[in-house]
Order: C-alpha cells, then structure tokens, then sequence
C-alpha cells in the first residue's frame, strides 16, 4: 500500500500516472475528522495470502492477560470509567420501541449516577458512553434524542443485513445508505463470511469498498463475526482485507454467534492492526462484541489494548467495547468503590 496524506491534486495526478497498478483514490475521513487518502494495489494479495497464525502461542498470550494482569482501588475506579467511554451502549431486540431507545439514549448520556461521579471529582470530565447503537429503523428516534437532552454522542446503526449479511449486495449498500440518510455517524457492517470461508479474498475487498463508499462520512466498522470464519487464519486475513478496504474498526462479531469476543480472537485481531499500522501508517480501531457482561472483563480488554496496541488506541476514538448488559456492572461496581457496599438493583438505574 502506498500511503499519500495532505498532497495537492496535480501530485496525486502524478502518483497515479506512474503507479498504473493502483486502483482509484479512496478517501478516508479518521474519527477526529482528519481526511487521509490511501491508495491500494488491486492484484496484492500475497500479504493476505501469507498469513499464518500460531495457535498455541495465542492461546498462551491470552491466558496471561486475565491472570497477571490487574489494577485496583483508585485506579481501578479510573480503568472503569474509561471503559464507560468506549461502550457502544446497544439495543439490538426484536421488541425495541421508541421508548427504549430514549431511555438506552439517556443512560447513554448518564451513564452513572451523579453522586458518584461527584464523590470521584469527575464531575466536569463529561463521562458519557461512546455511542448509541441500534438496527437503522431506530436511528431517527435514537438521533432524536440525543438532539432533545443535549448529548453530543454519535448513533451507530448496524446494517447489510445484520447478522447474517445473507442478502443481496444491493439491499446491502442502500441499508447503510437509510441509516446515514437518517443519521447514522457509524456504521457497523457484517462481513460477506462465505467468501472468507472459500479465501475469495478479492470478491470481498471489493464488497467492502462498496460499502465503505456509501457510508460516506460516517466511519465504517467491519464485523469479521469470527464464530462463523472457521479458523484464526481466517480471523488475521479478514482484518487485513476489511482494513485494506478502508474499514475505520474492525470488530469480533455481532453478537448473535456461538463465539464471540474472546481473548485469543482479541490477540489475533490486534495483532492485525498493529502489523497493518506498521506497514501503512494508518491506525485502525478494534471493538470486541458479544459476552462482555461484568467488569473485570471489561478491565482485561483494556489490558489487552495497552499491550498489544499502546496508549495511542486508549480512547473511544480507536476503542469500543460493544455491549447492553456491561454497563451495570461498571456502575455497580463504581458504588462499591465509593460507598463500601455494593448497590441494591433499585438504586442503580437500569441500563
């Protein structure tokens, strides 16, 4: 990959006269609003090609992050509150309505109650989730609401055909084009799995440019749903094609499959990013999805950020953790710090 960043037009016109291999212009707008422009060969895929993963070494790295790794008391309570800023605070339920949606978006917006924050001294920190996640029918009432309480908090929609991506490509790309149209700053794609079973690697970048394309200015995430992907080779590949694509995150899954966010898969995946970074220069966000429920987990994928990524990827803007149920045991968790005791269920609200 060639990378070309703040160049004027006639330099771009002379980059793509003497690389006749590169495919057209892909411009890619980063989650602090920066527009970067990157170009990829069409023909390389002996990167993707020669991926091999060491299986029983993931697994041993893995093992290490929930069990030498941890923090406590005050920094504990610290951990935890930046882990309130990377969740994607989701509802994906046949049964969503537009009142709870309002409500996901309130608790979005107040994520802990006031008198803890107040006994942390964070008061003026603006703690808030990092978005909103809904299917795109909800992205109008969910920006709505936001708009109503004053919440500066993007509304992220699932699409093409979440879960499964079983849909034709057409059906794909104007669901994205629906969810932008109402609102949708992110947008978290499925990736087309069959053709990362049968390593038609190519059909898949090139969906995914299309994709991309149609999210416009809103950032893409991919959802590699690794449970269905078959191998962790597969796991490395599908990052690098859905980055290559122009992918602003990948993530594990969709929450829907038999396995989802686990650490061995979080190793690989970042493993990915860092390679990927370290060959073109471009940071690519990770967001774990799916069975992340208390606390302590959330902690351990922190860990797992700091170390594989560093701290440049410890911000909403490079980290989210999709989640519905995680938030409470945050919150519960933050009571007990402050009060020595954990919290009654009526004096939490739910989240």
């Amino acid at each position: 990959m060639i990378h070309i960043q703040d160049v004027p037009e006639n330099h771009l016109k002379s980059q793509m006269s003497r690389h006749k291999e590169l495919q057209p212009l892909i411009k890619i707008h980063d989650l602090q609003g920066n527009i970067k422009i990157y170009y990829h060969l069409l023909t390389d895929l002996g990167w993707v090609n020669s991926v091999r993963i060491n299986l029983p070494s993931v697994k041993r790295r893995a093992e290490t992050l929930g069990t030498k790794r941890t923090v406590k008391k005050q920094w504990q309570a610290a951990w935890l509150l930046r882990a309130i800023t990377c969740i994607d605070l989701t509802t994906l339920s046949g049964d969503d309505t537009n009142a709870n949606v309002q409500r996901l978006c309130h608790k979005a917006a107040r994520p802990v109650r006031h008198d803890i924050i107040k006994a942390l001294g964070m008061e003026d920190a603006g703690i808030t989730c990092g978005a909103v996640c809904v299917y795109p029918s909800r992205v109008a009432g969910a920006v709505k609401a936001l708009e109503k309480i004053g919440a500066d908090i993007p509304v992220a929609a699932v699409a093409t055909g979440f879960p499964s991506g079983q849909y034709a490509l057409k059906s794909r790309v104007e669901e994205i084009e629906m969810a932008v149209a109402n609102g949708a700053k992110e947008i978290d794609i499925v990736i087309n799995r069959e053709m990362a079973l049968t390593g038609n690697w190519e059909g898949l970048y090139e969906e995914l440019k299309q994709m991309h394309k149609a999210c416009g200015d809103s950032h893409m995430k991919a959802i590699l749903a690794v449970g269905d992907l078959g191998s962790m080779n597969n796991v490395y590949k599908a990052s690098l094609v859905a980055m290559m694509a122009g992918a602003d995150f990948i993530k594990t899954s969709t929450g829907k499959e038999g396995v989802n966010a686990t650490l061995p898969v979080g190793v690989v995946m970042c493993r990915a990013i860092r390679e990927y970074y370290e060959r073109t220069g471009r940071r690519v966000g990770f967001k774990p999805a799916g069975g992340i429920r208390a606390a302590k987990d959330a902690l351990v994928w922190l860990v797992l950020i700091k170390e594989e990524l560093g701290d440049a990827w410890l911000n909403n803007h490079m980290f989210r953790i999709g989640a519905s149920g995680l938030l409470a045991d945050v919150e519960r968790q933050l009571f007990h710090y402050v009060y020595g005791r954990y919290a009654a269920v009526s004096e939490l609200p739910m989240a």
